[in-house]
C-alpha cells in the first residue's frame, strides 16, 4: 500500500508543479530581455557558488564518479555556460534582413519536462534550466530517483537567487516525489511543451513515446582512435584522465583506445605511467560478466574506481591503478566489453593504418554510439578530415578529452550536457542542445515583390473545361487550349521575376 501511496503522491505532485509552471511562465512571457538575462545571471552565479556543495552531495547520494570532478562539470553547467550564452537574443526581434524585410521574433516553448540521470544529475540540472528560462521558458526537473535530493538542492539554489531576482515564483522547480507513474504524468502533462531527455537508452525511448515535441539523446560508445602521427605522449595523458574523470559517467567518455600499430606499444607503455593497469584474461571474464545487465551498463558497477570494481567482484588490482584497460579482439556481443560501460574500464584494440583505424571505429559506433562522438589524436590533417568525413557520429573531437571536449569545456563547441546523437541515433538533432533548441521563430515578412497579374485572374468556372484538366481522355476536349493557357500564364510569370 505504501508503494501505490508513493505513486498517487508523484503522480499528484508533477500535476502541481506543472500547473505552478504554467502559472508563471505566462507571467514571464512579459520579462524583457534585460530582466531574462538579470534572472539567469543571478541564477548561475549562485549554481557555480554552491558547486562544491553540490558535486558532494551528487556522489554521496548517487555513490557515482569523484566529487572534485562533479564540481569542475558543475562549473561547466554554470559558469561557462552562463558567459556562452548570455548575449544570445531571446526575446522579440532577435533577427532582422533589411533587404528581405523579413523579422524573426523567439517564442518560448512553454514549459520544459526535463528527464536528468543519476550520473550527471547536478550539472544538468543546472544546465538545462539555465538554457530554458533563458528562453522565457518554465521547467519541471524529473530527476532519476537515486538522485532526487541533489537535484532538489540545485533547483533550491538556483529558484532563490532567481526569485531575488525578479524570477516568478514557481517557474522552476523539481520533483522530489519520484516515482515512474509520476514522471510519466509529468511527461503527458498537457501544460508540457517539450521533453528534454538526457540518460539511458529506455528514458529516451519513454521520452520519444508520448507524443509530445522531444530532445532526446541516447548512449555513447565512443572510439579514440591514435594515429601514429598523434602526439602520443600528450594522446596517453589525456585519455586515461579522460577516462578516468569522473570514474567515467559521462556518455561521451573514450570507451576503448584503436592504436595505430606502428605506436601501440609505445602508447602501452605511456598509458601505464599515467595510471592504465592492463588487466588479464581472467579479470576481463570477471569484468565482461559482472559490468552488464543485458545490455545495459550495471547500475552496481557505473562509475567506480578500478579498487572499487575489484573489492566489489573479488580480483585485485595495484593502488595507483586510474583506469583498468582489457584487450578485445572483436565488437560486438560476443565481446561484451565492447559496449559503453560507464566505468573505468577501457577497451584496447590495435590496427594496421588509419584506414582499418577507421572501420574499427565504426563498428564501435554501430554497437551502441550511433551519431554521438569520435575522439582522434592525429596530428596528420588529412587523416584528421577522413575521420571527420566519414563517421556517423556528429562530435569529432581532435588531441582532447572526450568528456571535457565534447561537452564543450575544452573545446570550441556550445558547452552542454545533452548531446544530441541525430537521426541516425534516433533524435531530433545532432547539436549540443542549448538555448537555441528552447524556442521557435515567428518570422514577420512584408512584401517584396507584387503578385504577378495571373494571380488576380479569375479561374475557369467551365465545368467541361475543369473536368478535361484532371481526366484527359476522350472528355478533354479542351485541353490544348487549357494546357496553352497554362503555358502563356507561367510564361508571364517568369517575365515578372525577371524585371
Amino acid at each position: 500500500m505504501t508503494d501505490f501511496d508513493n505513486d498517487l503522491q508523484s503522480i499528484q505532485q508533477a500535476r502541481t508543479l506543472a500547473t505552478q509552471a504554467r502559472d508563471a511562465q505566462r507571467l514571464f512571457m512579459k520579462a524583457t530581455q534585460a530582466e531574462v538575462d538579470r534572472i539567469c545571471a543571478a541564477m548561475a552565479q549562485a549554481a557555480a557558488d554552491a558547486s562544491v556543495q553540490l558535486g558532494k552531495m551528487a556522489s554521496e547520494e548517487t555513490g557515482y564518479g569523484v566529487p572534485e570532478h562533479k564540481t569542475l562539470k558543475n562549473l561547466l553547467s554554470s559558469q561557462l555556460l552562463w558567459e556562452a550564452i548570455k548575449d544570445i537574443p531571446t526575446v522579440g526581434v532577435i533577427r532582422s534582413d533589411p533587404a528581405k524585410r523579413t523579422y524573426d521574433i523567439a517564442w518560448p516553448m512553454g514549459v520544459v519536462c526535463a528527464l536528468t540521470p543519476s550520473t550527471n544529475p547536478t550539472s544538468t540540472t543546472m544546465f538545462k534550466t539555465l538554457i530554458a528560462v533563458k528562453a522565457k521558458n518554465g521547467i519541471v526537473i524529473a530527476p532519476h530517483p537515486f538522485a532526487a535530493k541533489c537535484c532538489g538542492e540545485t533547483i533550491r539554489v538556483m529558484a532563490e537567487a532567481g526569485e531575488r531576482a525578479g524570477m516568478p515564483k514557481g517557474l522552476i522547480s523539481c520533483m522530489t516525489r519520484v516515482t515512474l507513474p509520476g514522471t510519466q504524468e509529468l511527461m503527458k502533462h498537457k501544460y508540457m511543451a517539450l521533453i528534454l531527455a538526457t540518460g539511458g537508452s529506455d528514458m529516451v525511448r519513454a521520452a520519444h513515446s508520448v507524443g509530445k515535441p522531444a530532445y532526446g539523446v541516447g548512449p555513447g560508445n565512443v572510439p579514440a582512435y591514435v594515429d601514429r602521427s598523434a602526439d602520443v605522449a600528450k594522446a596517453a595523458k589525456y585519455i586515461v584522465a579522460s577516462k578516468a574523470f569522473d570514474h567515467s559517467v559521462i556518455c561521451a567518455t573514450e570507451q576503448a583506445v584503436v592504436a595505430d600499430r606502428p605506436i601501440a606499444a609505445q602508447l602501452e607503455e605511456l598509458m601505464k605511467a599515467e595510471g592504465a593497469y592492463f588487466v588479464d584474461d581472467t579479470v576481463k571474464q570477471i569484468l565482461a560478466k559482472n559490468l552488464f545487465v543485458g545490455h545495459l551498463p550495471n547500475p552496481k558497477s557505473v562509475g567506480k574506481s578500478p579498487q572499487q570494481l575489484a573489492q566489489q567482484y573479488g580480483f585485485s588490482v595495484p593502488d595507483w591503478a586510474r583506469i583498468l584497460v582489457v584487450r578485445l579482439n572483436s565488437v560486438g556481443r560476443d565481446e561484451p566489453l565492447s559496449g559503453e560501460k560507464l566505468t573505468t574500464v577501457l577497451g584496447w584494440y590495435e590496427v594496421d593504418g588509419w584506414e582499418e583505424g577507421c572501420e574499427r571505429s565504426l563498428e564501435m559506433i554501430a554497437y551502441g554510439g550511433r551519431g554521438h562522438s569520435q575522439v582522434i589524436h592525429a596530428r596528420d590533417e588529412n587523416v584528421i578530415m577522413q575521420f571527420g568525413l566519414q563517421k556517423p557520429v556528429f562530435r569529432i573531437v581532435v588531441n582532447t578529452f572526450g568528456t571535457l571536449g565534447t561537452t564543450g569545456y575544452t573545446t570550441g563547441l556550445m558547452p552542454s550536457m545533452t548531446l544530441g546523437s541525430g537521426g541516425v541515433g534516433g533524435a531530433i538533432t545532432g547539436d549540443n542542445i542549448t538555448v537555441h533548441h528552447m524556442y521557435n521563430i515567428k518570422r514577420l515578412a512584408y512584401e517584396i515583390r507584387t503578385a504577378p497579374d495571373a494571380a488576380f485572374t479569375p479561374g475557369s468556372t467551365d465545368t467541361q473545361t475543369q473536368r478535361g484538366m484532371f481526366t484527359g481522355g476522350a472528355d478533354s476536349v479542351a485541353s490544348g487550349s487549357v494546357d496553352s493557357k497554362v503555358e502563356e500564364i507561367v510564361r508571364k510569370v517568369l517575365l515578372e521575376l525577371k524585371k
